[in-house]
């Protein structure tokens, strides 16, 4: 009996709401990470893109626990000597709310080409609307 392997054009790709509003951010971002994996399909294959899009609305709203809105920091480097610029969760909320999220998401993501490619599956609005009525996307509750 041989092993099933399959193709990646052997799966249905459904799209996925997640309303983030007072929702922990890593809790969302750990529902969304395995949508986009396909982890939750049965013939879930690693080396595979086999997940599902993902629409995240109401990331604004989204709650942090602890003091982590003052302590936690967002790092990242120009490549020259110096230019290490940081900022904290919540100046990062005031100029772009929808980063935190997509940032928590791509961490949970592998680094690879694959992992790229799971990620532009990704949308995040800001408010409650977005426009992707006409994909018929299923609601997905955080629990």
């Amino acid at each position: 009996m041989a092993t099933f392997v399959p193709s990646h054009t052997d799966h249905e790709r459904a799209w996925h709401v997640i309303d983030a509003d007072a929702q922990v951010l890593g809790r969302v971002a750990t529902v969304a990470a395995r949508l986009l994996q396909g982890k939750h399909k049965p013939r879930y294959t690693p080396f595979l893109d086999m997940g599902d899009h993902v629409i995240i609305v109401n990331a604004k709203q989204v709650r942090l626990t602890g003091r982590k809105e003052q302590q936690k920091l967002y790092r990242r480097h120009s490549g020259h000597q110096g230019g290490l610029r940081e900022r904290s969760a919540a100046s990062v909320r005031a100029r772009h709310p929808a980063r935190l999220m997509e940032q928590a998401v791509r961490g949970m993501l592998p680094t690879t080409k694959l992992g790229k490619a799971m990620y532009r599956k990704l949308k995040v609005y800001e408010g409650p609307d977005h426009p992707h009525a006409a994909q018929k996307p299923t609601r997905h509750e955080v629990s």
